[in-house]
């Protein structure tokens, strides 16, 4: 089926018999699922947070592709990710999306759109399983339980309204302090 890489399994909910959301410890460079997503700034600059593990790890190539995307089509909005490829990463694919940064207003709606289209851009990839971090709570300082909320309520959504050819999409996440507040999200939301 699916190896995991590294990452511990947390928790996981089967939707429609055909999609499965998980939530998982691990790090997210060492996915072996078809695409990860990298909460990444609308220049494409990984400089920093996990787009920086992300180009260290899978090597210059991403950021090179990263600035060719921008040059031909301008700056990544937080509906329309960009994607690369994933250099010398397990997974294929890096999908680039635009988290919000807390503080610069409607950050909520933002995160919505960058979680929703980072499926929307798998699909349109043929993809099967992808795994995202929790966007935004690291460097751009969005409160962790707000964007576990969203970022779940969206996940769900998503299978509610499009018709996917994913299977499995992975919550990835880095740190304790996330795990728990995704784990007691992820258990209000599903009890």
């Amino acid at each position: 089926m699916y190896n995991i890489g590294m990452s511990k399994i947390l928790a996981e909910k089967k939707l429609a018999d055909k999609f499965t959301i998980q939530l998982a410890q691990g790090d997210l460079t060492l996915e072996q699922t078809d695409a990860i997503v990298n909460a990444a700034n609308e220049y494409l600059d990984h400089g920093g947070g996990v787009a920086f593990s992300i180009v260290q790890r899978g090597g210059d190539v991403i950021q090179e592709e990263s600035g060719a995307w921008v040059k031909k089509h301008g700056l990544v909005s937080h509906a329309r990710p960009a994607w690369t490829s994933g250099g010398a990463l397990p997974a294929k694919f890096v999908i680039h999306a635009v988290g919000p940064v807390w503080g610069d207003g409607d950050e909520d709606a933002k995160l919505r759109d960058a979680v929703y289209s980072s499926l929307r851009v798998a699909d349109e990839l043929k993809l099967e399983s992808i795994s995202m971090p929790a966007i935004s709570t690291g460097i751009f300082g969005f409160p962790k339980d707000r964007a576990a909320r969203i970022m779940l309520d969206t996940i769900n959504k998503y299978f509610e309204k499009e018709k996917s050819n994913l299977k499995i999409v992975r919550v990835t996440l880095f740190d304790d302090a996330t795990v728990n507040a995704f784990n007691k999200v992820w258990e209000e939301v599903n009890a």
